[in-house]
């Protein structure tokens, strides 16, 4: 089992603030403080420095939070293996993920596990994926699912975690249900050259994607209005006064005279989006069952959406 004060130190290292690592951790600033202290001296090293009104890593303790990653990762493949070894599940599970995510794939796993896996208890977090890393690191969740490539969180490359590619979520086009494509199903980017459009703001993950798929086929799309939320979005394409980009994984089910209609062409907009947890824990039980659990949810939503909202 790895020192509790270390997972605290490593939380410290990658939130920077001893009051962003209690709320990631659940302990109280004092009490964070307290262990962070206890540590430099069980180790004999000067890990932390004052910074201000704030603390820092020394040299010391940034490359000892650096090379824990090798150590963290080892202990998850033994726990998982031992685990698997003796099928056994643990007893607190943490998912996280980003909204959509949160309803349409975590909300019924966890209604899985609640009926296959009464045991455990299932904690479920709804947080924007650089919260969701912080989550893993802090272990206080065990697995998280976002969008690749967000343009807040870069962690491809990071040794700390391993990422699993779920589903790739194809984006259709929403129109009011008097608009002249509302009656096909399918139509293409260049068809809709001169519409109003609604989307995101400037330097989102969604406006980016957005933007490449017009610049694919050679289109300079007409931004009306700028929307972060896609309720929103929802109530100005129903009101008639734009159209928008809508991924699949969102349901229109209970939305009334928007239609949803599928993008035809070679260049089909796409947001993929992946499973990440820490890295050595993937031959977990737990880890495996939601594994499976969540591809076979995004593979039936994106199969029947289309037909299930005409």
């Amino acid at each position: 089992m790895i020192d509790s004060r270390l997972h605290v130190l490593r939380t410290f290292g990658t939130c920077g603030t001893v009051s962003a690592t209690a709320e990631l951790t659940g302990y109280s600033p004092s009490a964070v403080s307290a262990q962070l202290r206890e540590y430099q001296r069980a180790l004999g090293m000067k890990l932390l420095v004052k910074d201000g009104r704030g603390l820092r890593l020394t040299s010391t303790g940034r490359y000892l939070v650096e090379r824990s990653d090798e150590l963290i990762e080892q202990w998850e493949h033994i726990r998982a293996s031992a685990l698997s070894a003796g099928e056994q599940t643990p007893t607190d599970f943490g998912i996280g993920g980003f909204s959509t995510a949160a309803s349409n794939l975590l909300a019924p796993l966890a209604a899985h596990m609640k009926r296959t896996k009464p045991e455990v208890h299932v904690r479920v977090v709804e947080a924007p994926p650089a919260r969701c890393f912080e989550l893993l690191v802090a272990e206080r969740i065990d697995l998280a699912v976002v969008i690749a490539m967000q343009a807040d969180v870069q962690v491809d490359d990071d040794p700390r975690f391993e990422q699993i590619i779920l589903l790739n979520d194809p984006l259709d086009v929403i129109v009011s249900s008097e608009h002249p494509v509302a009656g096909r199903s399918s139509v293409t980017l260049n068809e809709l050259a001169r519409e109003d459009w609604i989307t995101d703001a400037p330097g989102s993950s969604y406006r980016s994607l957005f933007t490449a798929a017009f610049t694919a086929v050679g289109i300079t799309p007409r931004i009306t209005h700028e929307i972060a939320e896609w309720e929103t979005s929802i109530a100005l394409v129903e009101a008639g006064v734009g159209i928008g980009l809508m991924p699949r994984l969102v349901s229109l089910e209970s939305v009334r005279d928007v239609v949803r209609v599928q993008i035809a062409g070679d260049h089909v907009p796409t947001r993929r989006i992946v499973a990440a947890m820490r890295a050595g824990s993937l031959k977990s039980p737990l880890i495996r069952d939601s594994l499976s659990h969540l591809r076979d949810t995004a593979r039936m939503i994106l199969g029947t959406r289309l037909e299930q909202e005409r």
